[in-house]
């Protein structure tokens, strides 16, 4: 086993599963149908094309869904590449839109939620609570 710095280990593979290759059809008929009657909503012509689409999607998830299994394959690979890509962007946006700016108000306003000073003098750090919290028989079942 290897030291890491943090209590996360980053170094295990997760087993993320594909889902089922009839849902996957059935999933893209519904998109395909919706793509195919949104030009009604416009007072247009419906894109048969798209029913079509939807319609044999229909028909191949209920009789051989097997033959979807490689489009789902790609599916399933194009999700999780987005999934590195966009993770890391929108929890850095969160990050920078949110908790930077919090932190940067709280030191303009000097307030410090945390004592962090080095304090030579000091035998512990130690924060005793008035009154003290809960007995410890209370804190049997945590998880």
């Amino acid at each position: 086993m290897t030291r890491l710095d943090s209590h996360e280990n980053l170094s295990r593979k997760d087993n993320v599963k594909s889902g089922s290759n009839k849902y996957f059809g059935l999933v893209f008929a519904v998109v395909f149908t919706v793509v195919g009657l949104w030009p009604l909503l416009s007072d247009q012509s419906p894109r048969l094309w798209s029913l079509g689409i939807a319609l044999a999607l229909v028909i191949i998830s209920f009789a051989t869904p097997q033959l979807l299994k490689p489009f789902n394959r790609v599916w399933f690979l194009f999700g999780l590449l987005l999934h590195k890509i966009v993770s890391p962007i929108i929890m850095g946006l969160i990050f920078y839109t949110t908790v930077t700016p919090i932190a940067l108000i709280m030191r303009l306003l000097g307030k410090r939620p945390l004592p962090l000073e080095f304090d030579p003098k000091a035998d512990s750090y130690w924060i005793h609570r008035e009154p003290p919290g809960p007995e410890p028989e209370t804190m049997t079942r945590q998880f």
